[in-house]
């Protein structure tokens, strides 16, 4: 049998057509737009990702016998919000989850209802890019919109409502919203009075492999599949990718070099960060895990080499920086390019290039920007470590990935191996396991990802480079909070 995996990324979607044995057959990207109205801002039009599947899946299937294709699964990026109205239309563009308008909103929920009362009734506390700062924006600045809400939806279950017709979403992607109540796997009466939205206006809880329904008929005829193709909930991309790259069950950690990064730490007991610096979220295995998240990673690099430097060849960047370079950079990166998540939580953060001199090099620059991102994802390493939790290696997946240098800086600055794994597909390949468990191909996520998931390499820490690279994250530290008060000032 096949399977579609689709992942709903920032910048395109990319689908794969993959076998019952995990190999992937096929793969379709297309590309949308991101629009920024405003600074700070970050919107999309959920047509848009729509029509991307509507061209995609023909095109994905073309030469194949698509009355072997049993189900479909999604990973799509977290948090956006997608408002419906009573005729199930689209609202408004989508507010995604790298926008930064809602630091009133945040301020509001974390200081004036309470970090404490958030994390006691969803385990997390408010963040900018989070749901539910986005539906109190969206009732304060746009409150006749706001009362034309009738359903309240994520980026995947948009896809998957227009595949079913029916209005679902999973608990790993629901955990981002800030309107589940994350331990017990339910909707937050509290924080939908809060929000002022009430629980029919949410989609139904699903765990990430369960069929949702099949292919409405006319959407079966235009993507010449049977009506009979099985749709499961899916994931957030995050858990998703993670159970492409295996990283189920209690002590997994998985690394994502993507447009932002993330380390992913797996459980099969829901547990709490006290700091809340990493997020407490339902995982697509059935379990739970915690998660840091930066908003800016590989995007960082691509900033830099395409709007700065005005090239997209970046192996050519990268050249200069022989193995004698590593951990003896002298200038210092912060990835703070839209804000930053965690551990740090601040809206008003800003990159910065610290450390330069009439000496720096073009080859520094691009160095430290690697490194900067490095560092940022150590940072929440480190929480992790304060809570005891021991990561003596880690899954890395995502487009930063496919980069050797970066592979090693990685691996460097944090001090453990990088296993990679062979087919390296992010949320999509996870997407299409989820699929897999769903349509009875397997018992459960974990033996699928046992029976599917391989390793093709690992990239190995070097304790004279990992020492160095010690030194250099611990002149890092400081610098955030050098800036901290500075970066308000600047708008």
């Amino acid at each position: 049998m096949l399977y579609i995996g689709i992942d709903l990324g920032t910048s395109a979607l990319k689908l794969l057509l993959v076998d019952g044995d995990g190999a992937v057959r096929n793969e379709v990207t297309k590309e949308y737009p991101l629009s920024f109205p405003r600074p700070g801002w970050s919107e999309q039009d959920p047509e848009d990702w729509w029509r991307a599947v509507i061209e995609g899946v023909p095109e994905l299937l073309d030469g194949f016998d698509t009355t072997q294709v049993a189900g479909i699964g999604a990973g799509g990026q977290m948090h956006g919000l997608v408002a419906l109205d009573e005729n199930d239309e689209v609202i408004r563009p989508a507010i995604l989850w790298n926008d930064g308008r809602t630091a009133k909103e945040v301020d509001y929920l974390n200081n004036e209802i309470g970090r404490n009362k958030l994390s006691a009734y969803t385990a997390n506390i408010a963040f900018a890019g989070f749901t539910a700062p986005k539906l109190l924006w969206m009732r304060g600045n746009e409150p006749g919109l706001f009362a034309k809400i009738r359903k309240i939806m994520l980026p995947k279950d948009y896809i998957n409502y227009k595949l079913t017709g029916i209005h679902c979403t999973d608990y790993s992607d629901a955990s981002g919203m800030l309107l589940l109540d994350v331990e017990h796997k339910r909707w937050s009466a509290e924080m939908c009075q809060i929000c002022g939205v009430t629980e029919e206006q949410l989609p139904k809880l699903y765990e990430s492999w369960e069929v949702v329904g099949t292919l409405k008929p006319k959407v079966a005829q235009t993507l010449g599949l049977p009506e009979s193709v099985q749709v499961c909930a899916g994931a957030g991309d995050n858990a998703a990718a993670a159970v492409g790259t295996g990283t189920v069950g209690a002590g997994g950690c998985n690394i994502s070099l993507g447009t932002s990064g993330t380390i992913f730490i797996s459980a099969e007991r829901f547990g709490v960060d006290p700091t809340n610096a990493l997020h407490a979220f339902a995982h697509a295995d059935g379990g739970w895990h915690l998660m840091g998240c930066m908003l800016s990673a590989a995007s960082c690099n691509q900033w830099w080499c395409g709007d700065v430097l005005g090239t997209k060849d970046y192996p050519a960047e990268q050249t200069p920086i022989t193995p004698d370079k590593l951990g003896r950079n002298s200038v210092f990166f912060l990835p703070y390019l839209m804000g930053e998540r965690s551990p740090i939580n601040d809206t008003d953060a800003r990159g910065a290039f610290v450390g330069m001199t009439m000496d720096t090099t073009r080859a520094d620059l691009t160095q430290a920007v690697l490194e900067g991102v490095a560092f940022a994802i150590r940072d929440s390493f480190e929480v992790a470590k304060s809570l005891g939790i021991a990561i003596p290696r880690s899954t890395l997946c995502g487009g930063g990935s496919k980069s050797a240098l970066w592979r090693t800086i990685l691996a460097n600055v944090l001090g453990i191996p990088l296993d990679l794994p062979q087919t390296e597909q992010g949320p999509g390949y996870g997407g299409a396991m989820l699929a897999m468990v769903g349509c009875g191909a397997f018992p459960d996520v974990k033996s699928a990802c046992d029976s599917l998931v391989k390793i093709a390499g690992t990239v190995e820490p070097n304790p004279e480079l990992t020492a160095r690279y010690e030194e250099r994250y611990q002149a890092f530290k400081p610098l955030y909070p050098a800036l901290k008060n500075v970066f308000p000032t600047l708008k």
